[in-house]
């Protein structure tokens, strides 16, 4: 026999409905994806729907999407949109991660390398 308590708590359907009053995309204008990093403006307020409250306090160092999905146990799909809740009421930043440094073309090393040499 199940406990009904104990099934709220393991990340049913209906909790996750609850937990996004049943949507299923960001309303956000930030694009999120498994690697934008999210940081937090400030701490929580008192009121605050308790999976936001978990979320900013994760976030006071940056963190990817992916991370706060892994770190809170919920769905990446329900994440986003309790991203977009705290980015549109200005509770957390969004940002896209930091790209690695491009190398210059080869020919352009190659031709240094000639100049000095050539020194």
């Amino acid at each position: 026999m199940s406990n009904p308590g104990r099934d709220w708590e393991d990340g049913t359907p209906e909790r996750l409905y609850v937990i996004t009053g049943g949507r299923s995309g960001a309303d956000s204008t930030a694009p999120l994806d498994l690697v934008t990093l999210i940081i937090a403006k400030s701490g929580p307020k008192p009121g605050m729907q308790p999976e936001h409250t978990a979320i900013i306090r994760l976030c006071q160092s940056p963190l990817s999407v992916a991370e706060v999905s892994a770190y809170l146990g919920l769905p990446v799909s329900v994440v986003t949109v309790l991203l977009g809740d705290l980015i549109t009421d200005g509770h957390v930043l969004s940002r896209p991660p930091v790209a690695p440094a491009k190398l210059p073309d080869l020919a352009l090393i190659e031709a240094v390398i000639d100049g000095l040499r050539k020194l």
